[in-house]
């Protein structure tokens, strides 16, 4: 179904314009393509408030229903270290919020540099490519905390504490990459390589995946 047209101000104020020179609701509204009751509710709102605009809304329009709502509620009660992503996939609904790397202005000058550079790259360019990345797994969330969901007075309660190690759970630093030719494996890369040491870690990933 398609999106409904919003009528803006002037559309409103043209709408009873027509409609006090003696024009139908029904033709106003084939004018505007909307549903011929929008026209009249509009009507009957200029002749209770004598105005055209909307009345102020409460808030942003609900997405779930008061049944999925006591659903959210049940799920976070029963599995208080569920995320909100996990009741989310759960019910089936979606978020807007969409997450990403921060960006420096320096990012993205140099960004748009790159790739007004390659815009005309052929396939065959593209092809001579190796696109890699490093990435850390951590056994723990990154800021060191665990969110519970929790009535009040279970600050301690046995479901709503998680053990934990003590001085965290440690991660794994992997690096890998990509081409339209291959999938490199993924390396394992030892964290407190530095100079020497870390120069000829690179130089083995060089041979074995770049050179074949």
């Amino acid at each position: 179904m398609p999106p409904r047209r919003k009528l803006s101000d002037l559309d409103r104020g043209r709408a009873i314009g027509w409609l006090q020179d003696g024009v139908a609701a029904r033709q106003v509204a084939q004018r505007f393509a909307v549903a011929p009751s929008v026209i009249i509710r509009l009507k009957q709102r200029f002749h209770a408030t004598g105005r055209v605009q909307e009345r102020q809304r409460s808030g942003r329009p609900r997405v779930t229903t008061q049944r999925e709502d006591r659903f959210i509620q049940r799920q976070a009660m029963q599995q208080k270290m569920a995320t909100a992503n996990n009741i989310r996939q759960r019910l089936q609904a979606t978020t807007n919020t969409v997450r990403g790397t921060t960006l420096t202005a320096n990012h993205r000058a140099a960004r748009r540099a790159w790739c007004t550079q390659n815009v005309r790259w052929q396939r065959q360019q593209w092809a001579q490519v190796l696109f890699t990345d490093e990435s850390r797994l951590c056994l723990e969330p990154a800021d060191g905390r665990i969110r519970v969901w929790r009535r009040r007075g279970e600050r301690y309660a046995e479901g709503a504490v998680l053990e934990r190690q003590r001085f965290g759970g440690g991660s794994v630093m992997v690096w890998g990459g990509i081409s339209t030719r291959l999938r490199t494996p993924l390396y394992h890369v030892v964290s407190n390589l530095t100079g020497v040491a870390a120069y000829f870690e690179a130089a083995q990933f060089d041979r074995e995946v770049i050179l074949g």
